[in-house]
């Protein structure tokens, strides 16, 4: 069995000194030419946030937050995987494996560890594929399924042979196939999302919900993909320009902040700025610009398939969600046995509803521990 070896973030000074420099040393563009964020981050704001990151936030101060959680690395199919595994050191404890998606990280998860802990969970935490403190793929294959697969090795590692799984995002993709997967025996019991994948139906006399539905599905398509589609196509030509620049990455991550939360308009509303800067900091600090965004060109398709899960299924359905499927449609994908309809937040839950995120998925996963 391949070692589990613990871990510390520890980005060099030297690294530090870089991002100053290139971060005082950007050629900016001109403003937009509107008033507002739609034709992507104002240039005012994204120079605000520069200058911050440049001068003002202190990179130690969060990387020791971070590190008081417990830190692992383990190699898995010859990739090195990077999670958090925090115990709650109860006799009845249940495992809950979480998984972000993009551009998220593990940091999206830092105000809900300790309470899933004291609530009587064991929870792992994986850096994705590529993305943080795990390797780069440095061959195709690295897709939804196998990373499904990959986690329920690291559970078995970890001495797991019964679990629950949650996410949202591509963290949804994975949890979804570990679902499907279940059926062979990978010790999954149940899965919670935050992002379901929905199926619809006879859409030819929509409900609201279903109304609301396609309205939303179409405002993306139309003015909120172009993200999706550049990095599911040319993920490497995107890299050169995240890779090198820390505003370009920057601004790249914290348009879909605005645009994905439930924040009224601007995302300090609901995150701090050096919660937000933490976030970038992940995918600055590890250059994983390019090999984060190859998962869409590996495993884009799989947000389409619609072989239904079979174990229980809850969703934490938050309103100001990218893709707010109806439960009719999530109904055809899954065995939802569990659903609330939350009264705030948006993509990024555990991150912006901490409490509400917890209650639920603990409430849902309370039901699983014999």
């Amino acid at each position: 069995m391949a070692a589990i070896t613990p871990f510390r973030i520890a980005v060099p000074d030297s690294d530090l000194d870089d991002l100053r420099e290139r971060l005082t040393r950007t050629r900016w563009p001109e403003a937009e030419t509107v008033d507002d964020w739609s034709q992507g981050i104002p240039l005012a704001y994204t120079r605000e946030l520069a200058d911050y990151w440049a001068h003002t936030y202190d990179w130690r101060a969060r990387e020791a937050a971070l590190n008081r959680f417990d830190h692992f690395t383990t190699e898995i199919d010859g990739l090195t995987i990077h999670f958090i595994h925090q115990r709650s050191g109860r006799d009845d404890a249940f495992p809950l494996l979480i998984t972000h998606g993009w551009p998220g990280s593990v940091v999206e998860f830092h105000k809900v560890i300790e309470p899933l802990t004291e609530r009587g969970f064991d929870v792992v935490c994986p850096s994705l594929p590529g993305y943080g403190f795990s390797g780069k793929p440095s061959r195709t294959g690295w897709g939804v399924e196998k990373i499904a697969a990959a986690w329920a090795t690291l559970m078995g590692r970890l001495g797991y042979e019964r679990y629950g799984a949650q996410g949202g995002d591509w963290g949804a993709a994975v949890t979804t196939q570990l679902g499907r997967d279940a059926a062979g025996g990978n010790g999954c019991v149940a899965i919670h999302l935050n992002m379901p994948l929905g199926q619809p139906g006879d859409l030819s006399n929509p409900t609201e919900d279903e109304l609301a539905a396609l309205e939303r599905l179409d405002y993306y398509q139309k003015w909120d993909s172009g993200y999706s589609k550049q990095q599911m196509t040319r993920p490497q030509t995107l890299g050169y320009g995240l890779v090198d620049s820390p505003v370009g990455q920057l601004a790249w991550i914290v348009e879909k902040f605005w645009s994905w939360m439930d924040c009224d308009g601007h995302p300090e509303n609901v995150l701090s700025r050096d919660e937000l800067l933490d976030n970038v900091m992940l995918y600055w600090a590890t250059a994983s610009g390019a090999s984060s965004a190859r998962l869409y060109w590996e495993s884009f398709a799989s947000f389409g398939d619609s072989e239904p899960v079979q174990v229980p299924t809850g969703v934490a359905a938050f309103p100001k969600e990218i893709l707010r499927s109806p439960r009719s449609w999530c109904e055809n994908n899954y065995n939802v046995t569990h659903w609330t309809t939350m009264p705030r937040g948006g993509h990024f839950g555990a991150f912006e509803q901490p409490e509400l995120f917890v209650d639920d998925v603990a409430t849902f996963f309370d039901g699983f521990r014999h």
